[in-house]
């Protein structure tokens, strides 16, 4: 089985990546990143660092069952063909060649003039699987024939043939007890001894015995697994109209989109603090989720969103204090079409590492996660995202996943395709599903025509997808006489704003429903509104005329507010009404401010202004400023803005650099290959890189090499070695001249030449 157009197997695993074509080269990159960065010299390098420990984890991680039970089998086979590999493998001859293909595209098998092999260092990754696949040991160096194994299996007593099976059923590893370790199968005593007499539980270190992977293929009817490996577990799915999939996804985008808009423009002017560990505190998340009419995983999810979009960041106010506030990219950001804030906030969502999920929940320590911790990540975050988008999907057009069962039987289809991540891996692939439905990428537990382009990666049109689905925004409200108004539909941006500032969201649903009251209308008026501007506004507004007991209200609220005014004295009272005055200087609540009257119309107060003025609008009374020239000072509160982190680029412009990137290193190797070619063959190894790639080289091809070494009294001599194994830092070889395995530092190596 060879892709490459090579007519022979490559001698080495560089040899064949010189052999492969560019478009294969550039897609081993970008299916392997981490070989990439930085950029190898030349397909030597580039084989080197493909068997290095950590690189092989990596690519492990990105296999599925089937390729894991591909390569688990050909590491029981040994080296063999691609024929006889397919044939051990429970599963469909079609699919198990397949996998073969993707195995030898991310170069974790090569091709070598004796059959496909494993590259050096598969074996010890595959041996921490989480989930075991065939549990087998690789065959012995000489392998027993078939025909012997089924006769000693022939020979064995009832009791050592269950003995036997319970210890394939159970990794391939046992302990010996009390048997004899050297025993011929007449004098055997026990059904241990009866299994080790005849080498079908071979003795290792220790008390332990193993079962040799020809003895495990012959239990197994000749195959690794007593059970196919190929079954994709299916999703549990229901049929559902997919024009209300997409207006329950089109919704959800409006809300999430509305409810992040709301809440920058309040921290905008009342940020909260940063908590001296980092994070929001739990009081201000309870604040945002009564502001938003949310529950408080709901306002995580908010929050963490604007933070993962650029929008928020942490920067100091007027006083120093750390406080969380809008970047001014929020500005840019307000500006932009529904779909378009949309696209921006499922874009950051997608791409980072944060975990709302956690918020709330306490860690191994007992400790409790707070919204925007910089703890609150995880590297396996974003994987679970696009994992779990991938495989939604792949569900038809008119299914959704069904109630009660489909998220669990997506993240076991999520579990089948990554069975070496950890547990916590399909809880992230569940919260992924719950927070892509609140955002508006599913609907109804489908994905719509704008969910399958994010699942694609395409959020261009992902928002144009979008853009015909969504509510559209009306412009008017209806006021009722009970003080409350109702928005027939979602509320344009501005309107929405002003009418969140003079009144407080009642109920949400088809309808919003806001009520007003003295204190939502002197919030309008705390922030420069007058009382003509408030009655405007309404009449505006309003499809029907302002209802009286509202415009009462109005005036009520306006005829009392600035009836108390506060300046600088420490600070002073001023009032027109003596009783109004003199009842708040002697109110056992506000004894704490130091009130004292010096005349029917005037008091002073000890307590700084800046503290005294939020005191008396707690108390009910509705205080103003006032300026040395006796005029009422009202002013807008100041809107603040956080720098804007690092420049993000626009959706695509990752992918694309990431493109050129992976084009680029693979136009610099094949220009190593060209210079390396032009070198004589006896040039010996003497970079650090370079006589890495030598050694590993070796370690593949089973070679002997001549390396200079500087032993611990600084003397630089020659040793003639066969490598076995490269890890840590050291050289595992077996050395001609003592004629024993030593271990030499990696560093102290001086050059690598062929012997």
């Amino acid at each position: 089985m060879s892709s490459s157009g090579r007519t022979t197997p490559a001698r080495t695993l560089a040899d064949q990546l010189r052999g492969w074509s560019d478009q294969r080269l550039v897609a081993l990159l970008a299916a392997r990143p981490d070989l990439a960065t930085p950029a190898p010299q030349d397909s030597s390098q580039l084989a080197s660092r493909a068997a290095t420990r950590s690189s092989i984890h990596r690519a492990l991680d990105g296999l599925d069952r089937l390729e894991l039970s591909v390569l688990d089998a050909l590491l029981v086979a040994g080296q063999t063909t691609s024929e006889r590999l397919i044939s051990i493998v429970h599963a469909d001859p079609t699919r198990s060649a397949a996998a073969l293909q993707r195995l030898l595209d991310v170069a974790l098998v090569w091709e070598t003039p004796s059959g496909i092999r494993a590259l050096s260092g598969v074996a010890d990754a595959m041996r921490g699987l989480p989930v075991s696949v065939s549990g087998l040991r690789p065959v012995s160096p000489e392998p027993v024939p078939v025909a012997d194994i089924e006769a000693r299996l022939a020979e064995l007593s009832p009791a050592a043939t269950a003995l036997l099976h319970h210890v394939d059923a159970h990794g391939g590893e046992g302990t010996t007890g009390a048997a004899r370790r050297t025993v011929a199968p007449r004098d055997a005593r026990s059904p241990s001894e009866e299994l080790i007499s005849r080498r079908l539980l071979v003795p290792r270190e220790g008390a332990t015995v193993v079962l040799p992977g020809e003895v495990g293929l012959a239990l197994r009817g000749g195959r690794t697994t007593t059970e196919p490996v190929d079954v994709v577990p299916d999703l549990a799915t229901s049929q559902r109209d997919p024009a209300l999939v997409a207006r329950s996804a089109a919704g959800a985008a409006f809300d999430v989109v509305r409810r992040v808009e709301l809440l920058l423009d309040h921290w905008g002017v009342e940020p909260p603090s940063v908590l001296r560990s980092g994070g929001l505190a739990v009081r201000d998340l309870k604040a945002v989720a009564r502001e938003l009419h949310v529950d408080e995983a709901g306002a995580a999810l908010v929050v963490e969103v604007a933070l993962s979009a650029g929008l928020i960041a942490e920067a100091a106010v007027a006083d120093g204090t750390p406080s969380w506030l809008p970047t001014d990219e929020f500005d840019v950001w307000s500006g932009l079409p529904i779909a378009g804030r949309w696209a921006r906030l499922v874009g950051g969502w997608l791409a980072s590492s944060r975990v709302p999920s956690l918020v709330g929940s306490r860690d191994a320590a007992g400790k409790s996660w707070n919204a925007l911790a910089p703890e609150l990540s995880s590297g396996l975050a974003e994987e679970a995202r696009r994992l779990a988008l991938r495989v939604l999907a792949e569900v038809p057009e008119g299914e959704v996943l069904a109630a009660g069962t489909g998220v669990a039987s997506l993240v076991q289809r999520v579990g089948w395709l990554r069975p070496r991540r950890p547990t916590v891996f399909g809880d992230l692939v569940a919260a992924a599903l719950t927070e892509a439905a609140v955002l508006g990428v599913s609907g109804a537990g489908g994905l719509p025509p704008s969910g399958r382009h994010v699942a694609a990666g395409d959020l261009g049109e992902a928002a144009t997808a979008l853009e015909p689905h969504l509510p559209r925004p009306v412009d008017h409200v209806l006021l009722q006489a009970d003080l409350t108004a109702v928005a027939p539909g979602p509320l344009e941006t501005e309107v929405a704003r002003r009418l969140h500032l003079l009144a407080d969201v009642e109920s949400r649903g088809g309808a919003t429903v806001y009520r007003f009251s003295s204190g939502s209308l002197r919030r309008g008026f705390d922030a420069g509104w007058s009382a003509l501007e408030v009655r405007d506004f309404l009449t505006s507004v309003s499809q029907t005329p302002v209802p009286q007991p509202l415009a009462f209200l109005v005036d009520d609220v306006a005829r009392t507010f600035g009836s108390v005014r506060v300046g600088h004295a420490e600070a002073f009272l001023r009032a027109d009404d003596e009783a109004a005055l003199a009842a708040l200087v002697h109110d056992a609540r506000a004894r704490s401010l130091g009130l004292r009257l010096l005349a029917p119309t005037v008091a002073i107060a000890t307590s700084p202004i800046d503290v005294l003025l939020p005191r008396l609008r707690e108390l009910g009374a509705a205080p103003v400023v006032e300026a040395a020239d006796g005029t009422v000072r009202v002013s807008r509160p100041d809107l603040q803005r956080a720098r804007s982190r690092r420049g993000r680029r626009p959706a695509g412009a990752v992918e694309a650099r990431q493109a050129a990137q992976v084009q680029a290193v693979a136009t610099a190797i094949r220009a190593g290959d060209r210079a390396e070619s032009s070198r004589p063959s006896s040039v010996e190894a003497t970079t650090p890189s370079g006589a890495l790639a030598a050694l590993r080289e070796a370690i593949e091809t089973g070679t002997t090499v001549v390396i200079g070494y500087v032993d611990n009294h600084g003397a630089t001599g020659e040793r003639v070695v066969d490598p076995r194994r490269l890890d840590g830092g050291r050289l595992s070889a077996f050395d001609h001249r003592a004629d024993d395995v030593r271990e030499f530092a990696v560093h102290r190596i001086t050059g690598v030449r062929r012997a």
